[in-house]
């Protein structure tokens, strides 16, 4: 299991999701270019020490990113109705969530194998970035056996 971030625009989210991948022993993949500045320190605040303890790669386009890890690409996205609750992940999947302002654009959604969208009511957008991937994760890693002991 992957998670992947498409061009992620808040540093406090790429943070909170290292520091999420770094407790359950996840990579983290991200997709350049971000909306800050790597060294940015907001990153560090909010991963904290966790960040000594994350896989992070970074690749400087989506053809890149897909040429150098291979595997089902899940993209969690508003755009669709399938639920990841009625979706069968398999431990090698890669979840990936677009950017805070606009999610992927489409020939990035068309390249993915499957679009899943978490439930919410209807009259809300969507949840935070860091949210979304910590619910996400923790079902495909529940489906899969893949959660921590």
């Amino acid at each position: 299991m992957r998670l992947c971030l498409y061009q992620p625009e808040i540093a406090g989210n790429v943070g909170a999701v290292m520091r999420l991948c770094a407790c359950f022993g996840v990579p983290v993949d991200l997709i350049e270019p971000m909306g800050f500045r790597w060294d940015d320190k907001r990153v560090r605040r909010t991963a904290m020490d966790y960040i000594d303890h994350v896989e992070v790669t970074r690749h400087p386009s989506f053809d890149a990113f897909r040429q150098a890890v291979p595997g089902r690409l899940i993209l969690f996205t508003t755009k669709t109705e399938c639920s990841p609750y009625d979706f069968g992940f398999q431990p090698d999947d890669i979840l990936m969530f677009g950017k805070e302002s606009g999610g992927v654009p489409p020939a990035v959604a068309a390249a993915s194998d499957a679009d899943l969208r978490i439930p919410i009511r209807p009259e809300v957008r969507s949840f935070n970035l860091a949210t979304s991937t910590a619910l996400a994760l923790g079902e495909a890693l529940r489906q899969t056996g893949g959660l921590p002991a």
